[in-house]
């Protein structure tokens, strides 16, 4: 088997085929890594497999000696010769099919070997990275993930001339802002929603960073609009001893989510989901079956 990296999951099959001279349907393969184009250029992955060959019948067929038929109207000698001659040259037809087939598994090894030596170091370098990464202060990283977000701002074609970050108790603080601050966050907030995602996805993978983004005003106008708008629902579970709050978009169910369990430490706090897709927040008792 082979690992085969490619920008697209059709190049990566293109590349086997070509590497194992068979078509798409005799091609064994197993999906490791789904190319992504990741924002602005940036983060991108490439598509890698693990593939290798079906072996095909023709291959797989044990040699057998062809039988020879003699006619009546040949002599002796005519009938002994090409018989004589087809058991001379079978067996080396034999012999070097088998020489090819075993320098052929041969390079195969020989090329795995490399390649699982090459995956293995990059993995054990990427772990040392990792490693090393855990041990720098909590200024370094704010410094390091500051330089990159505005490194990536300035590639974007958002007008943001404000990049401050902190590291707190194992969180990123990111605050945006700029001239371009609310194209940045988008219309209901899906912009700030996919770049939110985005951030949390490379620091929390990179550093062990939870993350909060605030660009402009927009994350505290919308907690404290979720504030108000959950005074009811709160009332509602101190009398009731249970409540849920209306379907709402994006980041504001993460804010009520947050908000409502720091107002209920002792009660199962959670998100659900609407069979028309809406998402609302479920308070409740730990050991009750109300949804």
């Amino acid at each position: 088997m082979k690992k085969i990296e490619a920008p697209t999951l059709e190049a990566a099959y293109r590349i086997a085929c070509d590497t194992f001279g068979c078509s798409m349907t005799e091609l064994k393969y197993e999906i490791v890594q789904y190319p992504s184009k990741g924002f602005l250029g940036l983060f991108s992955k490439p598509a890698i497999i693990v593939a290798m060959a079906e072996p095909r019948a023709s291959e797989a067929a044990p040699y057998t000696e062809p039988s020879v038929v003699p006619e009546k109207q040949e002599s002796k000698a005519a009938r002994e010769e090409p018989v004589s001659v087809k058991e001379e040259e079978a067996p080396s037809a034999v012999e070097e099919a088998v020489e090819e087939v075993e320098e052929t598994e041969e390079e195969a090894n020989s090329s795995e070997e490399i390649l699982d030596r090459f995956f293995s170091e990059e993995s054990a370098g990427s772990a040392q990275e990792a490693g090393s990464e855990t041990e720098k202060s909590e200024e370094a990283l704010a410094r390091e993930i500051e330089e990159t977000i505005r490194d990536m701002m300035e590639q974007s074609c958002f007008d943001i001339d404000t990049v401050e970050v902190d590291v707190m108790e194992g969180t990123a603080y990111i605050f945006l802002d700029g001239e371009d601050a609310a194209l940045l966050i988008g219309k209901e907030g899906y912009r700030y929603n996919a770049l939110s995602y985005l951030l949390y996805n490379w620091i929390h993978s990179s550093y062990g960073l939870f993350v909060k983004l605030e660009v402009a005003q927009f994350l505290s106008t919308q907690q404290e609009m979720i504030r108000h708008h959950i005074q009811p629902v709160i009332e509602h579970v101190r009398q009731e001893g249970w409540g849920r709050t209306r379907p709402l978009d994006g980041i504001l169910v993460q804010i009520a989510l947050e908000q409502l369990r720091e107002e209920f430490p002792d009660k199962y706090v959670a998100i659900k989901r609407q069979r028309d897709g809406g998402r609302y927040v479920l308070i409740n008792e730990f050991n009750s079956r109300r949804k």
